[in-house]
């Protein structure tokens, strides 16, 4: 079982940058798939970006593409979101999960997730 702990989130003007951390423990966050997904006041669970175990593929949602880039840090068990020109609509407590898919089994385990506020 690994654990996840975001941490980096904070309030930033728009047009400001964060880095996010999504910190594993236990084990290797290399084994798996980690995904980043954020939730807005009002507004249901998006996915904003993924990537893959190997780190050598990521995927993103279209309002995020060219201003969010997600990277490993294998020496420190870590997965980075870094967010540039961010925006008001960027407000959001963003969670970290990590996706394990086997022949047989599917383990999915989840951060509590880091606020982060985007003013204007």
């Amino acid at each position: 079982q690994v654990q996840l702990v975001e941490t980096g989130g904070g309030l930033v003007q728009a047009g400001g940058s964060l880095r996010l951390s999504c910190a594993g423990s236990g084990q290797a966050l290399s084994r798996y798939a980690v995904g980043w997904f954020r939730q807005a006041p009002g507004k249901g669970r998006e996915r904003v970006g993924a990537i893959n175990r190997s780190g050598d593929s990521t995927w993103y949602v279209d309002s995020v593409k060219d201003r969010f880039a997600i990277s490993r840090d294998n020496a420190k068990n870590t997965v980075v979101l870094q967010m540039n020109s961010l925006k008001a609509e960027d407000t959001a407590v963003y969670v970290c999960n990590a996706d394990l898919y086997t022949t047989s089994t599917r383990n999915v385990y989840w951060g509590r997730g880091t606020q982060v506020t985007v003013s204007s």
